[in-house]
């Protein structure tokens, strides 16, 4: 390996948050008491996954619902896969959360004036109205109180952009920090702490068109990996139904919550379709809307399907969903009297890193929450709202957890960790290569691994990844600049992808393989590997 030692800059903290979604800044305020908190963020702290969700959290409040019913939709959503005991610890927790949320400022839409009766909505998949709001914007609410609270508190330091690359592990294999790479000033920055954190969300970028922000590339996963972390079921990469299908637009979801009001999808003849494929209709789990979506078009030839709110009143649908209204206006579709041409999107990874029920990984010091993590909530497919809940229970199970164990931790003790990149700038000709790749390997994966799949497609995706992970090797690997460090991570995450989507013989949740179309017998198993796992 290559030493970075003389433009590499050295700094420590006692705990580590690499990510500033909702999962990171959870955590930190929980542990902002207990010592020096730092929140490295690849670009600006607001730019995030949780920041665009949509639809909600789901929580059982209402009056007729109760916890084993949301245990229950979600154990259906996940196709046999979730793990139970995981499943109601969050569901159970739930309510809680909420709580803490008010109290930390949010105000969810309620029916009464002092905010005590929320305005619960439904979603696909769920028995009863559980999901608490704010409009169609839940994401950018509670994430923006967060980080303001975050960034008043004196213990939270918040280095925006400060791009997590890889863990900086001991002679004993405990996660002691990160190198980073400081994007403004073009330098590593060697991060020390007590213990770390990997809250950097999902990998939709690994994936042609997605519902995602642009850096959501799978940087934690790819990183707990080369780390020796177990990873498990990369496979189930949700898509959401009904993304804006529109030549100017690009990542624009249309939340789930217009067909828990009512919203039908329709084709373009203005047929409902969805009740051919499920009891449930255009409410049905997201894993069969998708599916369905998808099958529709390749039989009618049509480039989208649409959803159709438009016999709801004009006014219920500017007070419900404002942002959804203004973004289609501005694209000439009037939703009050039109339907929305929509399209699937990669949105959501069920897998990720393997954690406990306290989001410990299988590295000592090292946790993981949020869309990085498996836990066993989700299973083979997401229900509906339940991943910001994830991300606020396993932030508060972990940061109760490293409180419970702070006296045992060894303070950060910087070490001469070396460096696997070099500083240079990557010459033009190679920045070519570089967005070629890039490009080749989200194409690659949306025509060959998406939403259908075939043991043909799944070999052949594999075969080109391995051409293009040695070139990465080869010629990438030693490039210190953020193009090239992505690059990295997705092809990684792709790979993983593919080789547990071959492992998987069956079909099941969100992983569709037409080779294998029944569920294998006996209990569902978790696809994992992890570096020390043979290639197949």
């Amino acid at each position: 390996m290559t030493s970075l030692m003389g433009f590499t800059d050295r700094t420590n903290c006692d705990f580590l948050v690499i990510g500033s979604g909702l999962a990171g800044l959870a955590f930190a305020l929980k542990m902002a008491d207990h010592g020096h908190v730092l929140i490295a963020s690849k670009t600006q702290a607001p730019a995030t996954n949780s920041s665009m969700a949509q639809g909600g959290i789901a929580a059982v409040i209402g009056g007729d619902d109760s916890f084993d019913d949301h245990v229950r939709d979600t154990l259906v959503a996940g196709a046999g896969l979730c793990k139970e005991a995981t499943v109601r610890t969050v569901v159970e927790a739930a309510p809680g959360v909420i709580a803490e949320l008010v109290k930390w400022g949010v105000r969810f839409d309620a029916k009464d004036a002092d905010g005590t009766q929320f305005d619960l909505t439904r979603e696909g998949g769920h028995s009863f109205r559980r999901i608490v709001h704010v409009q169609d914007h839940t994401g950018q609410e509670v994430h923006a109180k967060l980080l303001e609270k975050a960034k008043a508190h004196p213990n939270i330091e918040i280095r925006e952009d400060l791009f997590g690359v890889d863990l900086i592990l001991d002679r004993q294999g405990r996660a002691i920090g990160m190198h980073g790479f400081d994007r403004k000033n073009w330098r590593g920055v060697d991060v020390f702490s007590r213990m770390t954190l990997l809250a950097t969300g999902g990998a939709g970028k690994v994936y042609l068109y997605t519902s995602n922000w642009s850096g959501a590339t799978g940087d934690g996963i790819a990183m707990a990996y080369r780390a020796g972390a177990p990873i498990a079921n990369l496979e189930f990469m949700q898509f959401h139904p009904t993304c804006l299908y529109h030549p100017n637009a690009r990542n624009f979801l249309i939340t789930e919550a217009i067909r828990g009001e009512g919203g039908e999808l329709i084709n373009a003849a203005g047929e409902a379709f969805m009740k051919r494929y499920h009891p449930l209709g255009s409410l049905a789990p997201r894993d069969i809307v998708a599916r369905s979506i998808d099958a529709e078009m390749k039989k009618t030839g049509e480039a989208c399907m649409y959803l159709d709110i438009s016999k709801k009143p004009a006014d219920f649908i500017a007070h419900h969903f404002p942002v959804i209204q203004k973004t289609c206006l501005q694209f000439g579709i009037d939703i009050t009297k039109e339907p929305i041409p929509i399209v699937p999107a990669a949105h959501y990874l069920c897998g990720g890193v393997v954690t406990d029920l306290d989001g410990q990984t299988s590295i000592p010091g090292l946790y993981a929450a949020g869309e990085t993590a498996c836990t066993g909530l989700h299973g083979a497919n997401r229900l509906a709202s339940n991943s910001l809940l994830e991300c606020l229970v396993f932030a508060d199970r972990a940061a109760k957890h490293v409180i419970a164990n702070n006296a045992n931790m060894p303070k950060p003790e910087p070490i001469v960790a070396e460096w696997s990149l070099l500083g240079d700038r990557s010459p033009d000709e190679e920045q070519v290569a570089i967005a070629h790749m890039w490009d080749e390997i989200r194409r690659l994966m949306w025509n060959y691994v998406g939403i259908v799949r075939s043991n043909r497609r799944l070999t052949a995706a594999q075969a080109r990844l391995n051409v293009i992970l040695n070139e990465i090797e080869r010629d990438h690997r030693l490039k210190l600049h953020p193009d090239a460090i992505e690059l990295r991570n997705i092809a990684l995450v792709a790979d993983l992808t593919v080789r547990q989507a071959i492992m998987r013989k069956e079909s099941r949740g969100i992983h569709w393989n037409v080779d294998y179309p029944k569920l294998l017998e006996g209990p569902a198993q978790d696809t994992i590997l992890s570096r020390t796992s043979p290639r197949d």
